[in-house]
């Protein structure tokens, strides 16, 4: 697997397990929610089952996304989302954590290429995260579920996010930690990365035509320097 570095000429990001790091989130909020039974788990420890629970999310996740795009039910159900976020019925201030050195990565990038979120969160929560970590003024373009016709795995939101940065979808890089990610931008006709730091595994991103795989996404700029060199 390799990129063509020339031919990159904007880079497009998903939120979850990319940007934000929601499995170690999530698994952090189940293994407490566990941890009265803590005497039914190994070693008086939840924490690997709470891990193997959450990492066993992605593909009936993914599944649920496609499904309820397929549907056209999923601006629907993102529009009910943002209502419920605007009146204070879902929270949308955190807590967040962010992957390691992702804000410095993207600083960095920033002065080298246009910058894009391709998320299937709802607008509401997206921009809560971005917000939250001072992201939001980094990226030229911001898709969330509802800004296509279609979310990921469809090619529309990576093509959306080149047409506002003024980019072929050829030129773009698409960086996401699922197959979702990877196959709406090889859809696109984008270039793709797979990060290991959020839901992915490695076997299901190859599987999907990752063009190239790295540990995190705080690894992009070596990466992307060593693909040059």
């Amino acid at each position: 697997m390799a990129l063509d570095i020339p031919r990159i000429q904007g880079i497009c990001f998903d939120v979850d397990g990319t940007l934000s790091d929601t499995d170690d989130l999530w698994v952090n909020r189940l293994e407490k929610n566990l941890s009265p039974a803590s005497v039914l788990f190994p070693q008086r420890s939840p924490h690997s089952f709470a891990r193997w629970a959450v990492m066993g999310i992605e593909a009936p996740g993914n599944l649920l996304y496609w499904l309820l795009d397929f549907l056209h039910v999923d601006d629907d159900i993102g529009h009910v989302l943002n209502k419920m976020s605007k009146k204070g019925r879902l929270r949308t201030s955190g807590p967040y954590w962010i992957i390691h050195a992702v804000k410095e990565t993207l600083l960095a990038l920033q002065s080298r290429y246009p910058l894009a979120v391709v998320s299937a969160r709802d607008q509401g929560s997206t921009y809560a995260f971005l917000d939250h970590f001072d992201l939001t003024p980094l990226f030229q373009a911001v898709a969330t579920s509802q800004t296509c016709e279609h979310t990921k795995p469809f090619p529309d939101p990576v093509i959306w996010a080149g047409e506002k940065m003024g980019i072929s979808p050829h030129n773009l890089l698409m960086v996401g930690d699922t197959w979702v990610d990877v196959r709406a931008g090889k859809a696109a006709g984008a270039q793709t990365v797979g990060v290991l730091c959020g839901f992915g595994r490695e076997k299901s991103l190859r599987r999907a035509g990752a063009d190239l795989i790295i540990p995190s996404t705080g690894d992009l700029i070596d990466a992307l320097n060593k693909e040059v060199s």
